[in-house]
Parts: C-alpha cells; sequence; structure tokens
C-alpha cells in the first residue's frame, strides 16, 4: 500500500489494529476484576492503552495538490503508544474470611470498574466498526475506478 492512492485504507487499518488492541486490554481487565494476587503479589492493576499519531510516509498530498487543499500533507495514521497502568487506588472491601485479607479484614481488590470497562470496550467496538466501514467503502471505490478503467 505504499501507493498514495491508497491512504485512506491505510489510515483506517491503523485504526482497526489499535481499536483491537484497546479491545484485547479491556478483555484483559474485565477477566482480572476480581484478581486479588497477580504475579507480582499485589492486586491485578487497570492497564489503558495511550494512542498517538505518526504521519504517512506517503499520503494523498500528491493528489490534492493540484486541488490547493491545505491540509493534505497532515494525513496522520493512529499508533498505539503503550500500555499503561492505572495509579488508582484498589477497592479496599471488608472480608474477613478471604484468603487474602489484611490484619483489619480489609481486601485489596483491582481498580476495575467493569462498567466502565464494558463502555470502553463498546466504545472501542464501534471505533473498530467505523474504520472498518471507511475500509470497505475506500475498497468499493478502488474497484470502481479500476472497473472504468478497463
Amino acid at each position: 500500500m505504499s501507493d498514495p492512492f491508497f491512504s485512506s485504507m491505510t489510515l483506517a487499518t491503523s485504526g482497526m489494529r489499535a481499536q483491537k488492541q484497546r479491545m484485547d486490554v479491556v478483555s484483559e481487565n474485565i477477566a482480572n476484576a476480581s484478581t486479588t494476587k497477580a504475579e507480582n503479589g499485589q492486586p491485578y492493576r487497570r492497564k489503558m492503552v495511550v494512542f498517538g499519531t505518526e504521519k504517512l510516509e506517503k499520503n494523498f498530498a500528491e493528489v490534492f495538490k493540484s486541488a490547493g487543499s491545505s491540509n493534505a500533507d497532515q494525513l496522520q495514521s493512529v499508533v498505539v503508544r503503550g500500555v499503561i497502568k492505572d495509579k488508582s487506588e484498589y477497592r479496599m472491601v471488608y472480608e474477613p474470611s478471604h484468603p487474602d485479607a489484611d490484619k483489619n479484614g480489609m481486601v485489596a481488590y483491582p481498580n476495575v470498574n467493569p462498567t466502565t470497562e464494558m463502555m470502553d470496550f463498546m466504545a472501542a467496538s464501534r471505533s473498530f466498526e467505523a474504520n472498518t466501514s471507511v475500509f470497505e467503502g475506500s475498497k468499493r471505490m478502488f474497484q470502481k475506478t479500476m472497473a472504468l478503467m478497463k
């Protein structure tokens, strides 16, 4: 996809890739919402995806120069810059019979709110679907263009 003609597909693909990673992280958070002891001996800590942008090496600039577009050279794709841990406090629950309870009977549960995670998952899913629609629309446009050139 090095041809500038495919920039819209490249942009949509980068968005799908980023949202898939976001959904993977949210799924991990939901799966560990009750994990009171992770590998480090501490409760699981919620993770979040950090997005950034990267300028496309080849974009629509050449195509739009003749049209005088001022933002054609600013096309950027989305990238995942990293996955960070949420530093918010653990949720403390009084459960003296729990094996991980401290001397006061309090158990530290992960800082994961399942409702928040489901909303985040739905937002990522909708963004993925939107990028899929852009990709499919671009593909149809390119196919029709090729058919006209025959």
